[in-house]
């Protein structure tokens, strides 16, 4: 799938730029203000009987997490050294989050931050790790395991000539060479150190039908515990330095553009989750439109093989959901997942534990050309002994979702990138539409019980000093997550609205529209 939305503006501006300069006719007459620029934000649903609890994300363009209740006013502050980009709530309350690195070099586009803080609930930064250089970033998304170590995604940067001696065609392969991926896990020492005390490589569990005088030639279709190297679309033509001159005035492109990058994040990991009981990961690739599972009951030297750990499989793919078509079974007609995000497992205790929620973001509308979103769960076909059934067919079910959620007009809730959803206590989901910073709270029926728009956006600045554009992305929240009333991290504590609230973000008026001539 082409790239036409990534998390950053930079990478928004460019797909727009390089892809959408023509006129878009019927769609920009049915603009549904993605992005919610200047509609009503705070507290815009309620209702009564409502699950006593708190909602916790990290404000745009700031270092600040704010945990907000049920009334919409903000009850806590923990804040960061940087531009704070996802947070999990600890049970000391603490928070771990993901926070933008000022200096990383090399990557610049597609969700990549460099660090991690934990940070006290009196705002005492407790610890402070980077990884962030010329070959690896952290990106996206982390998982805190309950020993405290923290599962990380890391983009792996390699060279056209490592990727073409891999087996993956020439025509695929971005000119400055591709970002594969890895999952590392990290155990924090000391203020800011951190031992890697597991590995998984997605290099090791790759499959390509190209060369058999090259590593790892085989059938795809005999082995969907594999990655076909060869999936994704033909990489086009370097923009010209003129294209990448008026990017950078534009102060769009990201940090790090170059002509020869773009596309260079390949599968693009946006999402990890852990299951304790299982031992196991889930991850979700967008670029694939699939979700993954690997099993981490295995050590380091078997995680980079086919065999080991409790499942006897090594770390290749135990499970994976949403595009049969990336190993050879079926066509586009079984895709499922279209540029999905934040996968998730139902935690013991709520309704539907053990199943799978998944924000599927960009679903085709093909009668109104607009696509839209659906927020989906799914039983995955567990085996006994950890494992997942392969059906007859050579693909994994199933073929019917356990539960949706689609707007009741369809179109109206609609967010192409960043997003999440999760299974409340009371059998609720909580969803987070990204873009235009909404969290709400829907019913098994569907009906919407609770609504709060973000208000808020920080004043951090480029690393030279100069202000961030807030366009289009004024208000855009990669995370948020319900925390109940219960949660250990509030023993003790007293939540009272702060006073004064923090200063809420208004856009400047938009510029008045030309009249047409007749």
């Amino acid at each position: 799938m082409k790239k036409v939305f990534y998390y950053a503006v930079s990478a928004l501006m460019l797909g727009l730029m390089i892809n959408c300069s023509q006129d878009k006719g019927k769609e920009d007459k049915k603009d549904r203000n993605m992005f919610g620029h200047y509609i009503p934000r705070g507290l815009t649903i309620t209702t009564e009987g409502l699950t006593p609890g708190y909602v916790m994300f990290s404000v745009p363009n700031s270092g600040s997490t704010y945990l907000v209740n049920r009334d919409g006013k903000v009850v806590h502050e923990w804040k960061g050294t940087y531009e704070a980009f996802n947070s999990y709530l600890m049970d000391d309350g603490s928070v771990f989050v993901g926070e933008n690195d000022v200096d990383y070099p090399v990557f610049g586009f597609g969700g990549p931050y460099g660090r991690i803080q934990k940070i006290s609930w009196d705002g005492k930064v407790l610890w402070d790790y980077e990884l962030a250089d010329e070959k690896h970033i952290l990106h996206h998304d982390f998982a805190v395991k309950p020993n405290g170590n923290i599962l990380a995604i890391v983009y792996e940067a390699i060279s056209y000539e490592e990727a073409l001696a891999m087996g993956r065609a020439p025509h695929l392969i971005p000119h400055s060479g591709p970002w594969l991926e890895k999952i590392v896990e990290l155990e924090p020492q000391g203020e800011r150190g951190a031992k890697v005390v597991w590995e998984w490589n997605l290099a090791d569990h790759l499959i390509q039908d190209l060369d058999p005088e090259k590593p790892n030639y085989g059938d795809p279709g005999a082995h969907p515990e594999l990655l076909n190297f060869n999936t994704g679309d033909s990489i086009p033509e370097p923009i010209s330095q003129d294209s990448l001159d008026q990017l950078k005035t534009m102060g769009h492109g990201g940090r790090n553009l170059t002509r020869f990058n773009p596309m260079s994040d390949l599968y693009h990991f946006n999402a990890i989750n852990y299951h304790p009981e299982l031992e196991q990961i889930a991850i979700s690739s967008p670029e694939l439109s699939e979700i993954l599972i690997i099993d981490q009951s295995t050590t380091t030297e078997e995680a980079a093989s086919h065999s080991g750990g409790k499942r006897g499989k090594g770390g290749d793919f135990l499970y994976r959901w949403g595009n049969p078509e990336n190993y050879h079974h079926g066509d586009s007609t079984q895709r499922r997942l279209m540029y999905q995000h934040d996968v998730r497992w139902i935690e013991p205790g709520k309704p539907g534990a053990g199943n799978l929620t998944i924000f599927n973001n960009n679903i085709p509308n093909v009668p109104d050309s607009l696509q839209y979103t659906a927020i989906y769960e799914i039983k995955p076909p567990l085996l006994d002994d950890g494992t997942y059934l392969l059906r007859e067919t050579g693909d994994y079910g199933p073929d019917e979702l356990e539960w949706s959620y689609v707007a009741k007009d369809t179109l109206s809730f609609y967010a192409s990138f960043i997003s999440g959803a999760h299974r409340m206590e009371n059998g609720n989901t909580f969803i987070n539409a990204g873009p235009m910073g909404r969290f709400f709270e829907v019913t098994p029926d569907r009906d919407i019980v609770w609504e709060y728009i973000n208000p808020y956006r920080g004043k951090a600045t480029k690393p030279n000093g100069d202000p961030d554009d807030p366009m289009p992305m004024a208000y855009s929240t990669f995370r948020a997550t319900f925390v109940p009333a219960d949660h250990p991290a509030f023993a003790g504590k007293t939540l009272e609205p702060l006073d004064p609230q923090p200063e809420e973000f208004k856009l400047p008026p938009p510029p008045p529209k030309e009249e047409k001539e007749e």
